[in-house]
């Protein structure tokens, strides 16, 4: 998995059957992997976590959940999804539809 940026090492993301971009009907399904680091985003669809690997904590609409392996957790849409790995997590992800197109933004990314 590549980093999703230069500056953010890590945070490393691959989209398996589709790149989240324009709208879509359909699901897309994605590996991430966070070390020593957090994430933000704002979600205009859902988004479904199942944690392979590690402990991982998300935060939305108030209320927190940690998850390790085996688990999983949904960012409902029109929220912001904040996730972080104290030390590390490995989640295949998954995106509802999008037909209206909506771009997720407000990205943050922080090392701990």
């Amino acid at each position: 998995m590549a980093p999703m940026k230069d500056q953010w090492q890590g945070l490393r993301c691959r989209f398996i059957n589709a790149h989240p971009a324009g709208p879509w009907e359909d699901f897309i399904l994605s590996e991430w992997e966070l070390e020593a680091c957090a994430w933000e985003d704002f979600h205009p669809h859902t988004e479904t976590n199942f944690v392979l690997e590690g402990e991982l904590h998300i935060e939305s609409g108030g209320e927190t959940v940690i998850l390790k392996p085996g688990d999983s957790a949904r960012v409902n849409p029109g929220r912001i999804g904040r996730y972080w790995a104290p030390v590390y997590a490995r989640m295949v992800t998954i995106y509802g539809p999008n037909p209206e197109g909506a771009e997720s933004h407000s990205f943050r990314y922080v090392e701990v």
